[in-house]
């Protein structure tokens, strides 16, 4: 017999949204690790450098930042459902316009477009869970988007080195086309249909406008400081155009009676040292994430495959831990797991600074496998934090914020990465050194300055005051709705 209790009214539903949110952190996923092993395969195939097709990546990530806020708040307006029921069809025509372009600007370009459907997606993904999942259960179901996430980057490199080498790059694209397909159809079915916030009855565009310079610039800053010079006349007038970007925002923001981010919410310590946090250990694992390849390829001469299957285990880290990780923070707190992930990842990435022209394949993969382990110990208690800090009414835009401290780290791992490898690199390639030395000292001096930012992010969650559970009732100290 047929239950007549609606679907949406049915006991575990909850579990039903998760697994629909699940998919798109599994696409997202899916590309971000695939692109990364075809990043030297790029290189070849459009005849550029490293410091020009990084921009495939970089330029799809600062989309994302640029874009998660805006589209928290105005799917607190319009709703988070048809928001990320769209962002899995725009996705899908993103990717499928990467497959067939034949320059890499178009490329670049198609990547933004791709982008956009992230974003909506990205934007409301942890917020849905946060909306509809009990407190009880948040940090579980957290932990297990999470392992979606890791499933994705797991599967990422090894079929994306699969089809790199039997069937070209253009592949690694198509292959996200059925999976848009198919969450564009759960999605409009599963996810509850929600109310207009009337707390986000109106957006401020000027926000966004002062706020995306700002962000592009501070990317531009880490990319270009090693060309131009750290104290030349265009990084100085960049970095006194974005303070100028930023100061306006704030005051914007401080006026504003709708503002794109509520800065009062960075009153909450929890809040803030959880974005603060969540940014530079994104910044570690993509700063790693975008080097190894290249150092796989160009020193160790393996083949798309095998680079596929080494970097598999950083995720595959990531999805053993990450489910134990959520349901241990439901019962223990946030802070002794998201220090303890912050310092194992900082240990993995040192140990790569070992790396040379005749290092053993497992010194490589016990530096991998323990920056996977620590993000994945990491990211749900940190996560769940964060949102559970969050006043009710403004989860969307904490959503946003929290997925754009994420994407803006990662955009800063990869510029960061990819400046110092190339500063070295012209720095020793000027002294006698043979391209392979100077190419295996690079990548030391790349993966020293990403260890550098897995320890700030560690001494944070150290030193950050912990809060107690009550801090949803008493959030009126801190915040002041709009």
């Amino acid at each position: 017999m047929i239950s007549d209790v609606p679907f949406h009214e049915r006991k575990g539903y909850h579990w039903f949204v998760v697994g629909t949110v699940c998919i798109g952190a599994f696409m997202a996923a899916l590309d971000a690790s695939i692109i990364n092993v075809a990043m030297p395969t790029l290189s070849k195939s459009f005849s550029a450098g490293m410091d020009s097709v990084e921009w495939v990546s970089i330029a799809y990530l600062l989309t994302l930042t640029s874009l998660l806020t805006l589209l928290g708040s105005l799917s607190d307006r319009f709703g988070r459902k048809i928001f990320y029921t769209v962002g899995f069809s725009i996705f899908g025509l993103g990717s499928g316009l990467c497959g067939i372009v034949s320059m890499l600007p178009l490329l670049i370009a198609a990547r933004i477009l791709q982008a956009l459907g992230a974003a909506m997606l990205q934007a409301n993904s942890i917020a849905i869970i946060t909306s509809v999942v009990p407190a009880t259960s948040r940090g579980k179901a957290i932990g297990i988007q999470g392992s979606a996430q890791a499933i994705g980057l797991s599967v990422g490199p090894t079929i994306g080195g699969l089809i790199i080498g039997n069937f070209g790059w253009r592949l690694i694209f198509y292959i996200n086309i059925p999976v848009a397909l198919l969450g564009t159809l759960i999605a409009a079915f599963v996810l509850p249909k929600d109310q207009p916030n009337i707390h986000s009855s109106r957006f401020d565009y000027l926000g966004a406008a002062l706020f995306t310079p700002f962000l592009i610039l501070i990317i531009l800053i880490f990319k270009d400081g090693y060309k131009a010079g750290w104290l030349s006349t265009e990084i100085i007038l960049e970095s006194l155009l974005s303070i100028v970007f930023l100061s306006l925002f704030i005051y914007r923001e401080k006026k504003c009676e709708n503002p794109m981010i509520n800065l009062d919410l960075f009153r909450i310590r929890t809040f803030t040292s959880g974005n603060v946090t969540g940014l530079l250990s994104y910044s570690l694992m993509f700063g790693v994430i975008f080097l190894m390849p290249f150092y796989l390829e160009w020193i160790l001469k393996l083949s798309p495959f095998l680079i596929g299957l080494i970097m598999t285990v950083i995720s595959l880290a990531m999805f053993i831990v990450s489910p134990f990780s959520g349901a241990l923070a439901d019962h223990m707190g946030a802070k002794l797991l998201t220090s303890s992930g912050m310092i194992i990842s900082s240990i993995g990435s040192l140990i790569l600074v070992l790396l040379s022209k005749n290092t053993n394949i497992y010194i490589d993969l016990l530096g991998l496998i323990l920056v996977g382990a620590g993000i994945g110990i990491f990211t749900p208690p940190n996560n769940s934090s964060v949102m559970g800090s969050a006043p009710p009414e403004h989860v969307g835009v904490a959503g946003g914020i929290l997925n754009m401290s994420r994407s803006l780290g990662m955009s800063i791992g990869v510029a960061i990465a990819g400046s110092l490898y190339n500063s070295a690199f012209n720095s020793y390639s000027l002294i006698h050194h043979t391209l392979a030395t100077a190419q295996v000292l690079s990548f030391h001096i790349g993966f020293e300055g990403i260890t550098f930012l897995g320890i700030i992010a560690f001494l944070i969650c150290i030193l950050a005051k912990k809060h107690s559970q009550t801090v949803n009732v008493d959030i009126g100290k801190y915040v002041t709705f709009h």
